[in-house]
């Protein structure tokens, strides 16, 4: 006799569910036969929101379009206005935005791990990587003065200039974050349940990668070093010495150990970062911001976030200080929409949070 069709919820307040989404699953015991991916909790329309607001009020509501890594909205947007309007932002500038962005994927890696642990039943790391990712948020407060929505990059350059002994307490909060990954290794990365769990599941084919755009951790896994830092060369990248991390097998496994091998290399970029630092300013200010009425054109401009490609098309018509249209290209959005109904057809239920987590799907990305 064939088993009951059962329908269920996992989120948008299940700890299971990648933030604030639902996954609407069809179940045949503990098989999932169908599933529908539900979005629209949490933030919403953001892109028709900054056509109707001028370049700096922008500047306050995009970080919210990807709550784990904020600063990358900041980025791209910058960039497309800087590209636009022909601003040159000062080197300096340039290498403390590296800076922020390497220390943002640190700590997106961290959230990212807690939620795969989470899933996973393995609290210990879980809380572990909560706790050791407010290390990092303790810098972007002693920065910014704000946690997680740090409107510290905008057009121009940065807000201000680093505090006094800030990079002091970067190098002691990276060498903290060194010798803690020696743990992570012992409790979580060697586990041989998490190996058991992760090792073959969700395997990302190149057909795959084709048909569903994937850049990020799901293409370099699989052994395709596909790089938006090296493609592009933005801010001080190009002055940094980095190699593009890659792996060959594209599951689940690859993909959690290969973002783990990206925090020893981002900790790498951000000393070099500071040991190259340049003297001098931080901001190019523009124009009056009330009066800013940018020329007509459009740009794409991009940067390599801890789950693939992200960037931002922007159009300005050189009538308005708003820009005409907007358009934000998230890693999420062929993952958590498309891709996810085709891979979890035939998991079972406990496999949900490893999919998400894997992929690091980020809910607002898509809500944008």
């Amino acid at each position: 006799m064939a088993e009951r069709r059962v329908e269920l919820f996992i989120g948008p307040n299940h700890p299971g569910a990648a933030g604030n989404s639902c996954m609407h699953l069809w179940l045949e015991g503990d098989t999932i036969v169908h599933m529908e991916p539900e979005y629209g909790f949490l933030h919403r329309s953001f892109e028709k929101l900054m056509e109707h607001r001028n370049l700096m009020q922008n500047v306050s509501i995009i970080p919210r379009i990807c709550v784990p890594e904020p600063d990358i909205n900041e980025e791209v947007y910058a960039r497309c206005i800087e590209a636009i309007c022909g601003i040159e932002v000062p080197p300096r500038a340039k290498y403390i935005r590296t800076m922020v962005l390497e220390l943002a994927r640190i700590a997106a890696t961290f959230l990212n791990l807690g939620f795969m642990c989470g899933g996973l039943g393995i609290y210990t790391v879980m809380n572990w990587a909560f706790a050791d990712r407010d290390f990092i948020l303790d810098l972007f407060e002693w920065l910014t003065g704000a946690r997680v929505y740090h409107i510290y990059i905008v057009p121009g350059g940065v807000r201000r200039d680093l505090p006094e002994g800030f990079e002091d307490r970067v190098r002691e909060v990276l060498d903290y974050i060194e010798r803690r990954l020696v743990d992570y290794d012992r409790t979580f990365y060697h586990n041989s349940f998490f190996v058991f769990r992760t090792k073959g599941r969700f395997v990302v084919t190149e057909k795959l990668a084709k048909k569903y755009c994937l850049t990020g951790p799901a293409v370099r896994a699989m052994g395709k070093p596909v790089d938006m830092r090296k493609i592009y060369a933005y801010e001080a990248y190009p002055e940094i010495d980095f190699e593009v991390v890659t792996l060959k097998d594209g599951d689940a496994y690859s993909r959690m150990i290969l973002k783990r091998m990206e925090i020893e290399q981002s900790i790498d970029i951000i000393r070099q970062v500071l040991d190259k630092m340049p003297k001098g300013k931080v901001f190019n200010k523009p124009i009056n911001y009330k009066k800013w009425i940018p020329p007509a054109g459009q740009t794409y401009q991009v940067v390599e976030s801890t789950n693939g490609e992200y960037g931002y098309y922007m159009r300005f018509d050189g009538k308005s200080g708003n820009p005409y249209r907007v358009h934000v290209r998230g890693p999420s959005y062929t993952t958590g929409t498309a891709m996810i109904q085709e891979m979890l057809k035939g998991a079972r239920i406990e496999d949900v949070p490893i999919y998400l987590s894997s992929f690091g799907i980020c809910p607002p990305e898509i809500d944008r």
